[in-house]
């Protein structure tokens, strides 16, 4: 049986002043978590703590032992600075009393 040829990933972490961007290849059967730590970012971000921060491959949350395919994009994401719901309602609110 031919072995299989590495996979192409990318590892992401966005702060609103910098974003972290790094291609990586990877064997088959690498997990999320482990693209995570050869990409250098929980270096390059020591505040990163992927205990509380939710990860996800393009924009859908996965867990650090998900097996990557080729061409994922892996995300960390931060905290959510503000609840949507919350905010939407002041807007709604804020609506109302100008109209």
């Amino acid at each position: 049986m031919a072995e299989q040829a590495e996979l192409q990933v990318y590892v992401m972490y966005a702060l609103p002043q910098n974003e972290f961007i790094r291609p990586l290849r990877v064997a088959p059967g690498t997990t999320v978590g482990q693209a995570i730590e050869q990409s250098g970012v929980l270096a390059a971000f020591p505040d990163i703590n992927l205990v509380t921060q939710p990860v996800g491959i393009y924009g859908k949350k996965r867990t650090l032992e998900t097996a990557l395919r080729d061409r994922d994009r892996v995300e960390i994401y931060r905290p959510l600075v503000a609840d949507p719901k919350d905010s939407r309602r002041k807007r709604a609110a804020k609506k109302q009393t100008a109209a």
